[in-house]
């Protein structure tokens, strides 16, 4: 697929893989659109890295449709990347008894539901254009080892993860009548926000349990990954671990 010229849109861009991924495309010239939450620095980043920054919360799908139809607007979109996500840490049942249903379901929401809410826009605005070389599209989800590897106290975050990597197969199989591919990149450990947030001692802890290169991952790394799936047409409806060959324990 050229990234040249067409429009692209990342959601959870403006920060960790996002941030890294648009920043990627732009450099091959496409038009980014960067998806954020409004308390996000996405209007600051925008405006030092050439991007468009559209205030969106991918569990509403009106704010969604609005950073889809941004990307229209620049170019053709022919690339879609889903890195909006939380995670979280929560046993089923603690030490102050089962988890509360809606701390679950606000995970799903986002990780798995803002995915395919993301998804289906994008297609649909991809399906309108014309196609180049055989592909109008390309979309990358975002799952995670915890889909096959989920830890305790990861019963919410797994499931989503896991719903990303579940749908990526039938995606690519609906959409490949219209020329769009659907692919999904599993990250192991990585240098994220979420993850600066742990004190320097347990990213150390962190970054020594993986087997080679044994470190955190960086965002670049991702954002490779990502544009290598754009750039190579026969990659489509798998999801691909990036993770160093790690395979979490059970804690």
């Amino acid at each position: 697929m050229k990234i040249a010229g067409c429009s692209a849109l990342v959601t959870g861009g403006a920060s960790g893989l996002g941030l890294a991924t648009a920043l990627a495309l732009a450099g091959r010239g496409a038009h980014v659109v960067i998806a954020d939450l409004p308390s996000s620095r996405g209007t600051e980043l925008a405006a030092e890295h050439g991007l468009t920054f559209v205030a969106a919360d991918v569990t509403d799908e009106h704010s969604v449709a609005r950073a889809v139809e941004a990307a229209t607007e620049l170019g053709p979109l022919r690339v879609a990347v889903c890195c909006a996500g939380v995670a979280t840490a929560e046993r089923a049942v603690g030490r102050d008894g089962p988890l509360p249903l809606e701390r679950f379901e606000r995970v799903i929401a986002i990780n798995l539901t803002g995915t395919f809410t993301t998804v289906k826009l994008a297609a649909a605005a991809m399906m309108a254009t014309e196609p180049i070389d055989g592909e109008r599209g390309v979309i990358v989800m975002t799952a995670s080892v915890a889909a096959f590897d989920g830890q305790i106290g990861q019963p919410a975050y797994a499931a989503s993860k896991a719903g990303v990597a579940g749908m990526t197969l039938p995606l690519a199989r609906e959409f490949a009548q219209t020329q769009i591919r659907v692919a999904s990149i599993a990250p192991g450990i990585f240098q994220t926000p979420m993850m600066a947030g742990l004190p320097q001692a347990a990213q150390d802890s962190l970054a020594a349990q993986v087997p080679h290169p044994s470190r955190l991952g960086r965002p670049d790394e991702y954002a490779a990954l990502a544009l290598h799936i754009v750039d190579n047409a026969m990659l489509n409806g798998e999801t691909i671990r990036l993770d160093g060959a790690i395979r979490m324990a059970p804690k």
